[in-house]
């Protein structure tokens, strides 16, 4: 980051109010301003004093009318002079308020006011996190473009183990530095598939894949992580929403092409991570198939091919698609780049059972038109997906410089 940032952190009355300390010293560190608002409950977790001293400011609390000298305009001077709102943590509570649009403290009024990036780190036992409403609420919030850091998995104040940890003050460092858009990538759009698809045969059996969504979804982060505007589509996962990404979740091949059609003819990269079934039952029984009838016989039905039709879709845009191989991986992948006509075409062994579906590593051959293949050498997911968009970065800006240039 090579910008000072005005950073407004809201802190709420959970045990995780104690690392505001920390992450206040982190985005100093990293050459912004922060103000800190504090809820009426936060007090009991870390104490006004102690942020004052960190962040050099008076902290904004519930008596705010009285306590700062501003009025009741207060709010509305603290969300003009930010240009981030912060919410870490953000408790279950606060999470519903911001949802709602409820503004009964000075937290709530300036987020209401505030018409910039917000950032939330969720905290909150693992019961809270999963409950319906607190999904609900949250994914009101996504769709409104908030960005979400964590929860994490891991120790929680109940002693317990679970999803809800609110994620290390160097996490929430980084997503508020990104939320401002000010990346590499700043002012494109990504479009990225992943995960599998599952096609019924019955209400309870599909077809599918062993694939986790791993690779797509650390794709997705690393494009959000250099500012780019990131809609990820995806397959049947349980994977965490990564922090600025806009999500749509999808079962069958069939969904997953009417969301990527949609959302294709506006951005400037199109990634398809995801392991699409290439065949679906043609006739899905209506009740589950009984043993006792005996051994079914499935007709199946080609689904349709989402890649090789995205040139005619989104022609400027560069096309990455993915080839999930077991043997003659380089006949079969250039074979597959040229029939989809896609910029890249990403390559590796399935058959392995070190990298690749359900592992946190990959290995894989990036085949492009007109250049020897590179081959990325074995390396956790999130660290490929930063090697990868080196080079689909690349080829972005050598497309910006021409742009008269005709697709192939």
């Amino acid at each position: 980051m090579n910008r000072s940032l005005r950073v407004l952190l809201g802190v709420s009355g959970g045990i995780a109010a104690y690392k505001s300390a920390e992450l206040v010293r982190r985005l100093q560190a990293g050459g912004h301003q922060v103000r800190c608002a504090l809820t009426r409950s936060a007090g009991s977790f870390v104490t006004p004093l102690t942020l004052e001293v960190l962040s050099g400011h008076p902290v904004f609390q519930e008596e705010y009318l009285t306590a700062t000298g501003l009025g009741e305009e207060a709010h509305i001077t603290a969300a003009a002079w930010a240009q981030v709102l912060c919410v870490a943590p953000a408790t279950t509570h606060v999470l519903a308020r911001l949802a709602l649009g409820l503004a009964d403290d000075f937290l709530t009024t300036t987020a209401l006011a505030f018409s910039g990036p917000v950032v939330v780190a969720p905290a909150m036992h693992s019961a809270m996190w999963e409950k319906e409403t607190t999904r609900q609420h949250v994914e009101v919030l996504r769709r409104r473009g908030v960005w979400f850091v964590g929860p994490v998995e891991g120790a929680l104040a109940s002693g317990e183990v679970g999803m809800g940890r609110m994620a290390d003050p160097e996490a929430i460092a980084q997503a508020v530095e990104a939320a401002v858009g000010a990346g590499p990538l700043a002012g494109r759009t990504v479009l990225v598939t992943a995960g599998p698809t599952h096609e019924p045969i019955d209400p309870v059996r599909f077809l599918g894949n062993r694939s986790s969504g791993r690779m797509g979804f650390a794709l997705a982060a690393e494009a959000a992580r250099r500012g780019a505007r990131v809609v990820l589509v995806a397959g049947p996962v349980s994977l965490a929403t990564p922090s600025g990404v806009v999500r749509e979740d999808v079962v069958t091949a069939e969904e997953m092409e009417q969301a990527v059609l949609r959302h294709a003819p506006a951005v400037d990269l199109i990634v398809m991570a995801a392991a699409v079934a290439d065949f679906r039952p043609s006739r899905p029984a209506a009740g589950k198939i009984k043993k006792e009838r005996g051994l079914p016989v499935l007709e199946l039905a080609r689904n349709p091919d989402i890649l090789a039709g995205l040139r005619d879709v989104a022609p400027h845009a560069v096309l990455v698609g993915f080839a999930a191989e077991t043997e003659d991986l380089e006949k079969n992948a250039r074979a597959k780049m040229e029939r989809k006509r896609a910029d890249f075409l990403i390559a590796n062994d399935v058959s392995r059972s070190d990298i690749a579906f359900e592992r946190e590593d990959n290995e894989v051959t990036v085949f492009r038109p007109e250049a020897s293949p590179l081959f990325l050498s074995r390396r956790p997911k999130p660290e490929l997906a930063a090697s990868l968009f080196d080079l689909f970065a690349a080829t972005l800006s050598d497309r910006e410089r021409q742009p008269a240039a005709t697709s192939r």
